[in-house]
C-alpha cells in the first residue's frame, strides 16, 4: 500500500492498453486515492450478517469496505 500512486485516478483493466481506462474504484487496481487494501482471505463461518474469516491483514475493528468472491481468471 505504501508504494501506490495515489494520484492515479483511472487504469487500463488488468494493465492492458487495448481495454479502455477506467475509474480506480470500478477496477481491483492497487493505485487508489485512499489507502484501503485487498486481501484473498479463506471464509470460515457465516453468521447472520457477520463473517468469520481467516488471513486478513488487519486489527479488530478495522472497518471492512467492500467484499467481492475470489475469481481466479482476474485475481490470479
Amino acid at each position: 500500500m505504501h508504494e501506490a500512486d495515489r494520484g492515479l485516478l483511472k487504469v487500463h483493466p488488468r494493465g492492458k492498453e487495448d481495454r479502455p481506462l477506467r475509474g480506480v474504484f470500478s477496477t481491483r487496481s492497487p493505485h487508489r486515492p485512499n489507502p484501503i487494501s485487498l486481501h484473498t482471505v479463506e471464509l470460515l463461518e457465516i453468521r447472520g450478517n457477520v463473517l468469520r474469516v481467516r488471513g486478513m491483514d488487519a486489527i479488530d475493528g478495522t472497518p471492512v469496505v467492500d467484499i467481492k468472491p475470489n475469481s481466479p481468471e482476474l485475481d490470479g
